[in-house]
């Protein structure tokens, strides 16, 4: 298994040196150079697994040996013993064709977790086996930085830095970040917005002497690590529900602003999964549901919502979608995305668009949508849906069609954002680890979104190993 960049100036490189690179050197993102196919007969013999055991098989398609079986299997034990269920991704049936994906089970109480807790022990395993430091840069607009931060802290040889956006995020997002403690560990609030923080993230990374200088490695989404780990639980899910009914293919409801969460079940698609629909719940920060509908890809108005976690206008994983949209030609990607940096738009031909809509369907729920939803379900079935999640079972209702069987992700806890269940007129009891963190001290820097600014933050945290 090698591994590519989507604009083609880098190409065969293995798993490993493709976790450390993040982003790829020529700015585009790396994915498999021929993505793993898995027959129908494996997929049976597949769905008999534990989370674990499939996250095993999924994984060692694409690490291809270089991390030995024993070393990979405790890796992932380790990686998921930390989890509040047993089934790690555990499947609730809420209507009849309706299920949701409960993603919320790690240690932050977000469905990131689930890649970030196998990342930081991967990132602590390479750190040992070569002897050079692990320098973690990353942006979250909300749930990242706590799982990251999570997955990392007090292992040896990583530090880490986080940029959130200042007033942005919810107050539990915030307090899981900067309730931490930790030398090692470095929260900045910017004066900004998501967008801002991971345009930062990308120009840091493309600076190579930098990136260099300071073992600078990723944590967001553009390292394809976090898109592997999270295209297990959608094999999971489905084997889940295929022992309930049976099924020729299932659809999936996904919130997402980043576009990694929804790509890891395109991914899964293309590896053989009897997926139909994938439908891209979105918020008012709509640009990938207008991208589905009309084939334009191009920002709006920044807005903040109720789901303040999607509030995003450039998905950094479209690239990796254009990539296989354009039937993998790094030129054409590379010219499409050097008009989106010099135009801020990209267009789609009338063919292309036929083939987005064909794998994908879109619905953006307004603020309002989204909290009715919250109170009906929690009204006629008692569930109780996070903002985010709400947004997913919004899409499910407008775009399945009832003889369909689609499974939503739940993302995060509804504990993580209170803000809008007490607009539901809702209260809820918080999880033990949540409520601590009301009573600690924060660690914060507030800073403007400004590269050089970062630069010298960076510089003060991670040049003591700088070679």
């Amino acid at each position: 298994m090698n591994f590519v960049s989507t604009r083609g100036n880098v190409s065969k490189i293995g798993f490993i040196d493709t976790v450390l690179m993040g982003l790829a050197n020529d700015g585009g993102l790396l994915v498999p150079e021929k993505i793993p196919q898995i027959s129908a007969e494996k997929l049976e013999s597949m769905s008999k697994l534990s989370y674990q055991e499939l996250a095993f098989e999924i994984f060692s398609y694409y690490v291809n040996g270089e991390i030995p079986e024993a070393e990979l299997k405790t890796l992932i034990e380790k990686s998921y013993a930390t989890f509040r269920s047993p089934e790690v991704t555990p499947v609730q049936k809420v209507k009849d064709n309706m299920y949701v994906l409960e993603l919320f089970h790690g240690p932050t109480f977000a469905f990131k977790d689930i890649a970030l807790q196998f990342l930081g022990n991967l990132y602590s395993y390479v750190s040992k086996k070569t002897g050079e430091p692990i320098h973690i840069l990353g942006a979250t607009s909300g749930d990242t930085g706590a799982s990251a931060i999570e997955g990392v802290r007090g292992k040896e040889g990583i530090r880490i830095c986080i940029l959130h956006p200042h007033g942005k995020v919810s107050k539990v997002q915030e307090l899981q970040m900067t309730t931490v403690d930790d030398p090692s560990v470095l929260n900045l609030a910017i004066q900004g917005t998501f967008d801002d923080g991971q345009r930062i993230i990308k120009e840091l990374f493309a600076d190579l002497d930098l990136k260099n200088k300071y073992h600078l490695r990723a944590i967001n989404s553009i390292n394809f690590v976090r898109i592997l780990a999270q295209t297990v639980y959608y094999f999971y899910a489905y084997f889940h529900v295929k022992k309930e009914r049976d099924l020729r293919s299932i659809n999936f409801s996904v919130p997402t602003g980043n576009f990694g969460d929804v790509f890891a079940g395109y991914l899964a698609k293309k590896m053989g999964l009897p997926v139909g629909k994938l439908i891209v719940a979105t918020n008012e920060n709509n640009i990938l549901e207008q991208f589905i509908q009309t084939g334009v890809y191009m920002p709006g108005v920044f807005q903040s919502t109720y789901s303040p976690s999607m509030d995003i206008q450039v998905a950094s994983n479209f690239e990796r979608y254009l990539y296989y949209l354009l039937d993998e030609n790094p030129s054409e990607v590379t010219t499409l995305m050097e008009k989106f940096k010099t135009e801020g738009k990209i267009v789609v031909s009338e063919e292309q668009l036929r083939q987005v809509q064909l794998d994908f369907a879109a619905y953006g729920v307004e603020g309002g949508e989204c909290l009715q939803t919250i109170r009906k379900y929690h009204a006629q079935t008692g569930y109780l849906l996070d903002p985010h999640t709400a947004c997913g079972v919004a899409a499910y209702e407008s775009c399945n069609e009832p003889d369909e069987v689609c499974v939503t992700l739940a993302t995060a806890h509804p504990a993580k954002f209170n803000e809008s269940i007490e607009r539901c007129e809702i209260q809820q009891t918080f999880p033990e680890q949540i409520s601590q963190l009301f009573n600690k001290q924060q660690h914060l820097e507030v800073v403007e979104a400004e590269n050089e600014e970062i630069v010298y933050h960076v510089e003060k945290l991670f040049s003591f190993s700088a070679k």
